[in-house]
């Protein structure tokens, strides 16, 4: 059998009896408050840790340079390379 497959068929499963497990902690258990609180923490703590992280790329990135430096830039490569040339 194809190894992806085989991953597909793996995660699949694994993935539904997760679903499974959780779903009979959450309804059938006297841990379902804690299960929700983790379940809360984690998915909190992800999209706060995503955003944390972009605003501290965004500010140690160097701000870029202005297009009015890049054209003369340019400029002055293709003068350099004419003046090569002949």
């Amino acid at each position: 059998m194809n190894r992806d497959r085989v991953v597909g068929i793996l995660l699949f499963t694994v993935s539904i009896l997760i679903i499974l497990v959780y779903a009979w902690i959450l309804f059938f258990t006297q841990w379902a408050m804690l299960v929700i609180q983790i379940t809360l923490m984690i998915a909190v703590a992800g999209v706060l840790g995503i955003l944390a992280w972009i605003g501290y790329t965004l500010a140690t990135t160097p701000p870029p340079k202005p297009i009015e430096e890049i054209e003369k830039e340019l400029e002055q490569e293709s003068k350099q390379s004419e003046s090569k040339e002949e």
